[in-house]
């Protein structure tokens, strides 16, 4: 393996930095969410592949966001509540 022009190695190989546990109320904040997304996903009688393909958005992204196990991209918050036809802010609560 060769080193880049500043003499770090390539990038495959850098340790990211570490990051510290999400705290706890960020982690509730995610799965309340994730439950609104899914709530009104199945209040349009959606699967999740349908929602994928009127979103855009990966099924697997859509998973991981009804369950909390993600940061929801607003992009994604976006799509997902314009193919619903509801508001982002319904996702997002008050």
């Amino acid at each position: 393996m060769t080193a880049t022009e500043n003499g770090s190695p390539p990038l495959a190989r850098r340790a990211l930095p570490r990051r510290d546990p999400e705290p706890d109320w960020i982690l509730e904040q995610r799965r309340i969410v994730g439950s609104r997304v899914r709530d009104q996903r199945l209040l349009a009688d959606l699967t999740q592949e349908d929602l994928r393909d009127a979103s855009g958005v990966e099924r697997l992204t859509i998973q991981r966001i009804e369950s909390g196990a993600t940061d929801a991209r607003l992009s994604w918050l976006l799509r997902i509540a314009g193919a619903m036809g509801i508001h982002v802010r319904d996702l997002l609560g008050e």
